[in-house]
């Protein structure tokens, strides 16, 4: 079993930064795709980043040179580092994982933390 624990969200100006950390309880991290996913009131869960077992890094478009993945595999951490941030960035920020691979959508993740408010006032 695997256990995801976000942190650093908060509430943040436009145009400000966060970095989002995901902690994960078990042995084999270096094992397992990430990925960050995000919430907002009233929508679907969307993807954010991922990144691989390798360290590659997937983005959505609309993150794209604004938001960075990345992978501390000796902390066990994943986190996302979030710059010029927008009001449309306002959500709940979930840490997902899955054992060698991952994806894109939501159903492609096993295992998924209990998520961070991230609140971008303008």
């Amino acid at each position: 079993q695997v256990q995801l624990l976000e942190s650093g969200g908060g509430v943040v100006q436009a145009e400000g930064s966060l970095r989002l950390s995901c902690a994960a309880s078990v042995r084999s991290f270096s094992s397992y795709a990430m990925g960050w996913f995000r919430q907002a009131p009233a929508k679907e869960r969307e993807f954010v980043a991922a990144i691989s077992v390798s360290g590659i890094e997937y983005y959505t478009d609309f993150v794209k040179g604004r938001f960075a993945i990345s992978r501390d595999n000796a902390k066990n951490t994943v986190y996302l580092q979030m710059n010029s941030l927008k009001p449309e960035d306002t959500a709940v920020y979930y840490c997902a994982a899955r054992r060698f691979s991952g994806g894109y959508y939501v159903h492609e993740y096993d295992y998924w933390g209990q998520g961070t408010q991230v609140t971008v006032s303008s």
